[in-house]
């Protein structure tokens, strides 16, 4: 992610290393639930919990360096972590997995909960334009067609059909957060060949994440309707942002962002109120 745009808690979901703490996680839960199974030998999802690293940069870097070797992502990473273990107990750690039972879970996981960052600031932001529609309800304006006037509306108007557009938006999320709160652990082609489903289950109780059937990934569909909640969204905020541009420019000025103490809008023309924050939305 671009650093200047991103949202801290965004951008940490999808660092290297909070994406190899989850494949962590999901190993660790995989071996309590095949110990209590009898499928490991007893103690052995203990030991495999105490010694397993935090992941970290160092961590990384040494599943980058053994994919040099492997030539494969989750192998490396799971022969790292075996040693990090410690033998004989780090053996059993992916017993019975296959990769995606680790990625696509992790991945699913990681979408959820950016679902929820999402889902949290709108429906912020629909109760703050909600209100901001209310107090300008009979705020006059003209209204305008292909950017020309046209006839008188309100801002309170405007802006609510902004509100509404939102909700929108948000149903979709909701929809889009069941649809990714999934994960499998069904082995090679999802057929629990190797694996009983009692490990699958547990994780996704453990995770708040629901076992779906599955080839060797879990389909694809569900991450497409990830993808069109992003973009229904960004279209919605772009299109807000566009407005308020407009309505900021210098022969229109019927809004204007805050502006701080201090702040300056160019290096050479001390008059300048550039409206950053909408032009931070579109880009």
């Amino acid at each position: 992610m671009i650093e200047r745009y991103a949202l801290p808690e965004m951008a940490n979901l999808f660092a290297d290393a909070a994406r190899m703490q989850r494949w962590v996680d999901i190993e660790l839960l995989a071996t309590d639930a095949q110990e209590h199974l009898g499928v490991v030998p007893e103690g052995t999802a203990a030991v495999c919990r105490n010694n397993a690293p935090v992941v970290d940069s160092a961590f990384v870097n040494a599943v980058v360096e053994r994919e040099s070797v492997t030539n494969h992502d989750v192998a490396a990473f799971v022969d790292v972590l075996q040693q990090r273990i410690g033998m004989p107990a780090g053996a059993y750690i992916h017993h019975g997995l296959t990769s995606t039972d680790v990625v696509d879970t992790a991945w699913c996981w990681a979408l959820r909960d950016a679902s929820n960052l999402i889902i949290e600031e709108l429906e912020k932001l629909i109760d703050v334009t909600a209100d901001l529609a209310r107090a300008h309800r009979s705020t006059l304006m003209i209204g305008r067609t292909h950017g020309i006037h046209a006839e008188p509306t309100t801002f309170g108007a405007k802006v609510a059909l902004w509100a509404l557009q939102l909700r929108r938006d948000l149903t979709r999320w909701y929809s889009a957060r069941d649809a990714v709160s999934v994960c499998k652990l069904s082995g090679a082609v999802g057929t629990y060949s190797n694996i009983d489903p009692a490990v699958e289950r547990h994780v996704g109780e453990s995770l708040g994440l629901e076992p779906v059937p599955a080839t060797q990934v879990i389909a694809r569909d569900r991450h497409a309707e990830f993808l069109w909640a992003c973009a229904s969204l960004g279209t919605t905020a772009e299109s807000i942002a566009v407005e308020l541009r407009h309505l900021q420019r210098t022969e229109v000025n019927e809004v204007r962002e805050g502006f701080n103490k201090g702040q300056k809008g160019s290096s050479a023309m001390p008059h300048k109120r550039n409206p950053i924050s909408a032009e931070t939305i579109t880009g």
